[in-house]
């Protein structure tokens, strides 16, 4: 049995353990990062699937993902959100390691339950993009390092495309501002499901510390809708889908 199939075999018998012990538990054992609460700190929500019928989920990361999470916890629609690792190489990460060396080049994220319902996820792209600088490769601000890279970690198709479109179209903004003209999005855009939780106190951390570091910035550009009119498909479309 491999790494991954044994992760995914361990999530899920603590998971039934506590669904169905006589007793409940509060928290649920996570081979990297150990006990993580199993309820959301902000809106009591779950913090493990399964999620409500219809529900989407989906990946982002903007920098440290302690902002990022409160960005998002704060819409309507988004039903939870959970922080943690995603996009390198390495099995069960941890945020020693991520501040260390990061071998696997994980990234900081944000995994975002929504329902597409009440908000969809082109407006959580837009919310994405104006929220960070996505033209600073690795690094937001202060924090350097490939753990605060912009990502946008697809869950599906669909996703991969809105993605791309809303990059092409946030580009197109930057290129009409003159001192943002030469600026290039390097924000990574690509499928990729597989999603580590961070450790327990990183999980909606500026909730339980209200005055943590944010090193989320708006600078006023406004993202176009991925729905609004987008004429042909571009060749970073095509090559994205014939890559993936």
């Amino acid at each position: 049995m491999g790494t991954s199939t044994t992760s995914k075999v361990l999530k899920l018998a603590s998971f039934l353990f506590c669904l169905f012990s006589s007793g409940g538990c509060e928290f649920i054992e996570l081979p990297n990062v150990g006990k993580v609460n199993e309820v959301h700190h902000v809106n009591g929500n779950r913090m493990f699937a399964p999620w409500p019928e219809g529900f989407e989920e989906t990946v982002l990361g903007m920098g440290c993902f302690w902002g990022a999470e409160r960005l998002f916890w704060k819409q309507e629609g988004v039903f939870s959100t959970q922080v943690g690792y995603a996009g390198g190489t390495t099995e069960f990460p941890t945020y020693a390691e991520m501040k260390e060396e990061n071998k696997g080049k994980h990234a900081e994220v944000v995994r975002i339950i929504f329902d597409p319902a009440k908000i969809s996820f082109g407006e959580l792209l837009q919310l994405f993009f104006e929220n960070h600088d996505p033209t600073q490769g690795d690094r937001q601000g202060i924090d350097v390092g490939c753990q605060y890279r912009s990502v946008v970690f697809a869950q599906n198709e669909e996703q991969l495309l809105t993605a791309l479109k809303t990059k092409i179209l946030f580009q197109e903004q930057l290129a009409k501002i003159e001192s943002r003209k030469d600026d290039l999005i390097t924000t990574e855009i690509k499928i990729e499901k597989q999603f580590y939780y961070a450790e327990d106190y990183h999980q909606q951390y500026l909730s339980k510390n209200p005055d943590g570091f944010c090193g989320l910035k708006n600078e006023g550009i406004k993202c176009p809708s991925p729905n609004d009119d987008f004429k042909g498909v571009p060749n970073e479309i095509k090559d994205s889908f014939e890559q993936s």
